[in-house]
């Protein structure tokens, strides 16, 4: 893994606009916003909205009119992931060119019924890496992985291993919809802005062994990484517009605010009592060293 320890910061949040930002979404924002910042970094914005159909028309709007709300700046142009196609065929592209994906076939029940179970739901046995039976019309592209441990060192989780092929199996770049997958899009994005520290929930701790994977073979650099721990209510669920977690806009900024920080190990003084003290505090009390070590925890 390349280090980039050298370059200026440059960091980002990347939320999908499925939903209302809620107090989850925002923790993940101002812990990536706040590293940035201590750091005199750039913290830049994407909407990851290739998945339209899960997307409800003014979601994105929504959830930058709760940031501004909040008080977040971000550096540059706001990033579409659905405006930036060509870039991700591009890179699907330079894998087909190097021989290393192939179509595959297989439904999600027959994955299911002949597989065991992974890290990430059922492991792929690789059934068409060696080519389609004559009757089979393929469905999705995957990318082969290997068997060798895949290990990242966490920022706040520690050491990271992963076997890819025994505990995930080849994944997909391309699902059977024709839509990108999350894996391919993050990557060739997080490479175009340049990217040298991703902070982000823990609920995508499990993902990064498969980006890592893909910009070794696409020969793009390799960020650093820290995974906050994940909001989660009373049933262990994390929060969300699945498990109804309530939106942003039902609490004033400031509050929101320092829940959050108190979460991330960072409980403000009583004195912070207005958004402009608590940005002025903010990012010179920020120490990634605080945060629990830990994937989950409940709102505070």
């Amino acid at each position: 893994m390349r280090g980039m320890t050298s370059l200026p910061y440059i960091g980002r949040f990347a939320p999908s606009p499925t939903g209302a930002l809620h107090a989850g979404s925002l923790l993940a924002a101002l812990g990536s916003c706040l590293q940035a910042r201590s750091q005199q970094g750039q913290w830049h914005l994407r909407i990851e909205d290739l998945d339209t159909p899960r997307c409800p028309p003014g979601t994105a709007d929504s959830i930058l009119r709760d940031l501004e709300r909040c008080g977040f700046e971000w550096d540059g142009e706001i990033v579409y992931q659905s405006r930036r196609l060509p870039a991700y065929q591009q890179a699907l592209d330079q894998l087909q060119q190097a021989g290393i994906i192939y179509p595959c076939a297989c439904s999600r029940r027959e994955i299911a019924d002949s597989s065991i179970s992974g890290i990430d739901g059922p492991v792929y046995p690789g059934t068409c890496r060696n080519g389609l039976a004559p009757e089979r019309t393929p469905r999705s592209l995957r990318i082969v992985t290997h068997s060798e441990l895949l290990c990242f060192d966490d920022g706040i989780q520690g050491r990271i291993c992963q076997r890819l092929q025994s505990e995930l199996g080849d994944f997909v770049l391309r699902r059977a919809d024709g839509v990108f997958a999350y894996q391919l899009a993050v990557v060739v994005d997080d490479a175009e802005l340049g990217i040298t520290e991703i902070v982000r929930g823990a609920d995508l701790l499990n993902s990064t062994p498969r980006q890592i994977h893909l910009q070794q073979l696409l020969g793009l650099p390799t960020p650093r990484y820290a995974h906050l721990p994940v909001l989660v209510n009373q049933q262990g669920q994390k929060l969300s517009k699945q498990t109804l977690a309530p939106p942003l806009s039902a609490v004033g900024p400031l509050a929101a605010l320092r829940q959050a920080m108190h979460a991330l190990g960072h409980p403000p003084p009583a004195e912070i009592d207005t958004l402009a003290a608590f940005w002025q505090w903010a990012p010179t009390a920020w120490d990634m060293a605080k945060v629990p070590r830990r994937r989950t925890m409940t709102p505070v």
